[in-house]
C-alpha cells in the first residue's frame, strides 16, 4: 500500500485484531504529525470509557512514544480493512443537497483534511473522529457487486448518483483498491447518471470512462479547491492533491470534454477566505463552468479537532476565527439548520455571499448541465445457471 499504508483482512465493519483501543491514547496534542491532519485521538460522542493522560511532571506522557525496544515510533500508518457492504446506495432528502443518492467506497478518508465534515461518522464505529478518521480505513470491497444489484431492481428509478461525498472516492488507497473504478464501470455500462466532488487528481486515470459518458451527457466534476497555497494546504489538507495539481486535473478533464466545476471549500475565515477570489479566478482559467462554496461546519467532535489544529498551526489568530465563525453560527460553534449551515448568517457571512456573487458574475460563471437519467439501462439479474447464449 502507498505511503505506508498496510492491509487489514476481510471483517463485518469492525476493527481489525490487534487494533483494539488504538483509539483511546489521548494525549494532548504538542505538534502537528507529519502528513496527518488531525493532531491526535479525539473522542467519540458514543464512547463510554475515555483515557485521558495527565502529565506526571516527569515528561513521560507528552515526551515522543517509544516500542517495547525503546526505539521512537514514526507517524500512524494508514491501515485498510476489508468489507462486505450490505447495501451501496445511499439515500438522503436534505433540502440544501442537490443531489438525493450517494455512494461512498470508503469510510475514512486518508486525505486528512482537517475540516472534513464527515469526520464525526467514524464514531459510529467506535473509532476516533480524530487520527483514527484518516489511519483507520474500510473498503467496500463489493461495492460493485452491490451496485449491480440495486441497479437490478424492478422498482429502481434512476437519478444522479454521487460518487463520494462523505469521503473522496479519489483518496490515495483508490490507486490500489480501486473500487471507484470498478463503481464507475458499472455506472458507465447502464448509462446512468453520475456527479463528483473530488480533490484528488486522481480522477484523470478514469478519463476513458468518464470522457464518453461526458459525450452522452451523463457526468458532471467538482472540484474541491480550498487554498491556492501549497503551505496551507499541506497542513489542512495533508494527502490531497496540491493546489497546482487540482487546477491541472481540471484543465485535463475540461480538454476531454468532461463537464467540470470548482467549489471553494470550505472557506474558513481569517485562513482562507481572503483567496475566493483568487481561486474562482484560477478555475475559471482552467475550464470550471460553475462555481460554488461552503462555509466552515463543525459538527460534533469536528469543533475539538478544529480548535487542536488552529491551536498548532495559528495560535495568534485562533480566537479571532473562532469568534467569527461563532458569529456566523447564532454564538455557536455551529448550527446545523437547513438553509444556513452551507453559508452561515450575519454581516461576515452577508459579506462572503457578496463577494462570491460578484466574482462569479464578473467571470461568467454558468451552470453545469444536469446528467440525464433518460438514457438508463438497468442491468439483468444474475442468472444462478450464467448465461447460455
Amino acid at each position: 500500500m502507498e505511503d505506508g499504508s498496510i492491509e487489514g483482512g476481510s471483517t463485518d465493519g469492525r476493527q481489525a485484531d490487534g487494533d483494539v483501543a488504538a483509539h483511546a491514547d489521548a494525549r494532548a496534542p504538542q505538534a502537528p504529525i507529519r502528513g496527518r491532519g488531525a493532531a491526535s485521538r479525539v473522542a467519540g460522542r458514543f464512547e463510554k470509557t475515555i483515557a485521558r493522560g495527565e502529565d506526571d511532571g516527569w515528561g513521560s506522557v507528552y515526551a515522543d512514544a517509544f516500542d517495547a525496544a525503546g526505539e521512537p515510533l514514526g507517524p500512524p500508518r494508514t491501515v485498510v480493512v476489508e468489507e462486505r457492504a450490505r447495501s451501496i446506495i445511499s439515500r438522503n432528502q436534505s433540502p440544501d443537497v442537490g443531489f438525493s443518492q450517494s455512494i461512498n467506497p470508503y469510510r475514512g478518508c486518508e486525505h486528512g483534511c482537517v475540516y472534513c465534515f464527515a469526520r464525526p461518522s467514524h464514531a459510529y464505529l467506535d473509532l476516533s473522529p480524530g487520527l483514527d478518521f484518516e489511519t483507520r480505513l474500510f473498503a467496500k470491497a463489493n461495492a460493485a457487486e452491490r451496485l449491480r444489484e440495486e441497479l437490478a431492481k424492478p422498482g429502481y428509478v434512476p437519478s444522479t448518483i454521487a460518487l463520494g461525498i462523505n469521503t473522496d472516492a479519489y483518496q490515495p488507497v483508490e490507486r490500489r483498491h480501486r473500487i471507484t473504478r470498478q463503481v464507475l464501470e458499472v455506472l458507465a455500462e447502464t448509462k446512468h447518471p453520475v456527479e463528483f466532488v473530488t480533490k484528488s487528481a486522481l480522477i484523470e486515470r478514469d478519463l476513458d470512462l468518464l470522457a464518453p459518458m461526458a459525450r452522452e451527457g451523463l457526468v458532471a466534476v467538482h472540484f474541491s479547491i480550498t487554498t491556492l497555497d501549497n503551505r496551507v494546504a499541506a497542513r489542512m489538507e495533508p494527502r490531497a492533491t496540491a493546489p497546482h495539481g487540482k487546477l491541472r486535473a481540471m484543465r485535463a478533464l475540461h480538454e476531454a470534454g468532461v463537464p467540470v466545476g470548482v467549489m471553494v471549500a470550505p472557506v474558513v475565515p481569517m485562513v482562507t477566505d481572503h483567496e475566493m477570489e483568487h481561486i474562482l479566478e484560477a478555475a475559471r482559467g482552467h475550464g470550471a463552468q460553475s462555481a460554488g462554496y461552503v462555509l466552515l461546519r463543525l459538527p460534533h467532535e469536528l469543533k475539538q479537532i478544529w480548535r487542536e489544529w488552529l491551536q498548532l498551526h495559528y495560535p495568534d489568530r485562533a480566537a479571532h476565527v473562532m469568534s467569527l465563525v461563532q458569529q456566523m453560527r447564532g454564538g455557536k460553534d455551529y448550527d446545523s439548520a437547513f438553509g444556513s449551515r452551507m453559508r452561515g448568517e450575519g454581516p461576515f457571512a452577508q459579506l462572503l455571499q457578496q463577494r462570491f456573487r460578484k466574482a462569479r458574475a464578473r467571470l461568467g460563471f454558468t451552470r453545469l448541465p444536469t446528467p440525464t437519467a433518460a438514457k438508463f439501462v438497468a442491468p439483468r439479474k444474475p442468472s444462478p445457471q450464467h448465461e447460455l447464449f
